[in-house]
């Protein structure tokens, strides 16, 4: 057994998932790549993040289900034996829509994923992290939004209901877990230019919306997982609690 720390990351195939699993194996991290149903993008990852010389594995699951998230740590407890650190990114967004017309199908698969699978996987890391438990302590970092306070009228209020969800229950768990060795902090994101936008029916809304953030442009994965980075490196030994807007000044 490596040495390393190891770290999972939900979702961790693809956008801001997966810059954070190439930002982590360049800091010296092992990984856990999740993913859903995008084995190929995984694989992929996973070998660009060996050339790096640190380990990499990659597990299916969909951590809407109890049956996933038990998978994805399942692997972790196989493959690696440890856990020092976990980035809850997997989420969903739907197809625009005002709020009398949300289905109970979509809600059920919003809160479903963003909401319950966060705070699960969540509870998951805990039980092999805290000291209370023979852990070593660790890391979380929950990928939250900026829509959690800006409410995504017209657009996704859904969404932003459920990320409000994860803001709430990030200070929480930091303050339940504080003196078990474990930090929870979460990243509020912006307007970030990845494929979520497409899955919401809206491909070119992070330039579209360009003009509306103080600092005229989207952000990018890669500036997103340079603050996941901080959170979990000792260079935040003293900030749990805290919720980071990364977003440019919307």
């Amino acid at each position: 057994m490596s040495d390393r720390p190891v770290l999972l990351v939900t979702g961790g195939s693809r956008g801001i998932g997966a810059a954070v699993v190439l930002k982590a194996a360049g800091a010296g991290w092992d990984v856990l790549i999740n993913y859903v149903s995008n084995r190929a993008a995984a694989e992929k990852l996973s070998a660009e993040v060996r050339l790096l010389g640190v380990r990499a594995e990659i597990v299916q699951g969909d951590t809407g289900t109890e049956e996933g998230i038990a998978a994805i740590f399942a692997a972790v407890d196989q493959q690696f034996g440890r856990l020092d650190g976990l980035v809850n990114n997997a989420g969903v967004v739907d197809q625009t829509a005002r709020v009398e017309d949300y289905s109970r199908e979509r809600l059920d698969r919003m809160f479903a994923i963003n909401v319950i699978g966060n705070i699960r996987c969540a509870s998951e890391a805990v039980r092999r992290m805290s000291t209370a438990h023979g852990g070593r302590g660790g890391s979380i970092v929950n990928i939250s939004s900026m829509a959690a306070v800006l409410g995504s009228p017209g657009q996704y209020v859904d969404y932003a209901a459920s990320k409000g969800a994860v803001d709430t229950f990030t200070i929480g768990l930091a303050r339940e877990v504080a003196s078990e060795g474990i930090r929870v902090n979460a990243i509020r994101p912006g307007v970030i230019d990845t494929d979520i936008h497409a899955s919401g029916g809206l491909p070119d809304r992070a330039a579209a919306m360009a003009p509306s953030i103080p600092m005229q442009r989207p952000g990018t994965s890669e500036e997103i997982a340079d603050a996941v980075l901080y959170l979990i490196s000792s260079q935040a030994s003293y900030v749990t609690g805290a919720i980071l807007n990364v977003s440019g000044g919307r």
